[in-house]
């Protein structure tokens, strides 16, 4: 086992459960408009789960169920909560790419 295929196998269960407990926690944010940091959270985790489709390790997601899809916050983009929500997706995608780097 080479370095960075351990460096995987350690990492990856823990993104996995990170989105999982993101998912979980933030069930129900599209009806609670009034909370910008549940919409936050909601992006982190779909940035996050996005990062990993890309570096081909989406199987590991199959856990978590059925995720949001990509368009979920299109129709609230322009307000608050729709912003909060596309600032935690960027921040999980990025940092996601950071740690699997």
């Amino acid at each position: 086992m080479t370095e960075s295929t351990a460096h995987l196998s350690d990492i990856l269960p823990i993104l996995v459960r990170l989105c999982a407990d993101l998912y979980s926690e933030t069930a129900g944010f599209s009806e609670q408009t009034a909370d910008a940091q549940l919409w936050y959270n909601r992006g982190y985790a779909n940035g996050l789960a996005a990062a990993l489709h890309e570096c081909g390790h989406g199987d590991a997601l199959s856990s978590i169920g059925v995720l949001d899809p990509p368009d979920v916050v299109s129709p609230h983009a322009l307000l608050p909560w729709g912003k909060a929500y596309r600032h935690g997706f960027e921040m999980g995608h990025r940092e996601t790419l950071d740690v699997m780097g």
